[in-house]
């Protein structure tokens, strides 16, 4: 059972709140989320209503029915919340570790020049990317195939295939998503600490 403190209390109803979330943006019902966890639907909406107390063995069923840990369904907020990035202005970009998964990396990049298309001068590595364009429109060459990406578009993709990416005619901006073999498959590639370019 969570502590009854005041502090306690805020966990409990966070934990309540989270079970509920979680629930809907899986698209189950009450029901659907009893049947998983073994419990009665009314136990259920007791509670994710507060009127039945939470057991600790309630809540690593629950977890384990809603696809997450029992860890991250009770977590509270930490004081490092804000965190600052790594800047390379050399290559025009901005790194952010995520302190989740400490092998994840966010990179914000200005590109102002287009994708080579010569796949020897592309980069292959393990790994798997992610991308938005912030603004303005990126060419990804992906092996002999050219994407092009509009603001607001995203691309991802195995990083074992050969790709490079640049502008498609005038300066671009894109926010990446980049996996821990990603991230240092640039980093061999360039010598560089900072994060992944393209």
């Amino acid at each position: 059972m969570l502590p009854m403190t005041q502090e306690g209390g805020e966990l409990d109803g966070l934990v309540r709140k989270r079970i509920r979330a979680l629930r809907v943006a899986q698209g189950l019902s009450l029901e659907e989320l009893a049947t998983r966890a073994h419990l009665s639907q009314s136990s259920l909406s007791r509670i994710e209503n507060g009127q039945r107390r939470l057991a600790l063995d309630q809540l690593v069923t629950l977890a384990r029915a809603l696809d997450t840990t029992l860890d991250q369904l009770v977590e509270t907020a930490t004081d490092d919340v804000v965190t600052s990035p790594t800047i390379d202005s050399t290559h025009g970009r901005m790194r952010w570790a995520l302190k989740a998964d400490p092998g994840m990396s966010v990179v914000r990049q200005h590109l102002t020049d287009p994708p080579p298309d010569n796949p020897a001068r592309m980069r292959a590595h393990p790994g798997r990317e992610w991308f938005v364009v912030l603004s303005g429109t990126a060419i990804l060459m992906l092996g002999q195939r050219r994407f092009r990406i509009e603001t607001n578009q995203a691309a991802e993709f195995p990083t074992m295939m050969p790709h490079a990416i640049g502008t498609g005619g005038g300066p671009c901006e894109i926010l990446g998503l980049f996996d821990r073999d990603a991230r240092r498959g640039h980093q061999r590639d360039d010598g560089d600490a900072q994060g992944p370019p393209d």
